[in-house]
């Protein structure tokens, strides 16, 4: 994705996307997302990256999880 990117932490990845902040690791670890390291060594990732979970607006509710980053796509956009 072209420009700066916006970073969140695994626990906010894993609320956006409603699936757990292992799902979120295993994603950066097999290539899907990028992983980025702050100056004090904590991991972030590009929320951009993320397919959003669907949520009731009222109650928060997860009506669908995000969806799974293709690892193809992922590799075409660093290239």
């Amino acid at each position: 994705m072209p420009g700066k990117p916006a970073l969140i932490d695994d626990k906010m990845a894993a609320y956006y996307t409603a699936r757990p902040s292992s799902t979120i690791r295993r994603w950066a670890a097999e290539g899907r997302i990028t992983r980025y390291k702050t100056e004090g060594g904590e991991t972030r990732y590009d929320v951009f990256e993320f397919v959003p979970a669907l949520r009731d607006p009222d109650t928060s509710k997860v009506e669908r999880i995000g969806g799974i980053p293709s690892l193809m796509e992922h590799i075409a956009d660093a290239a």
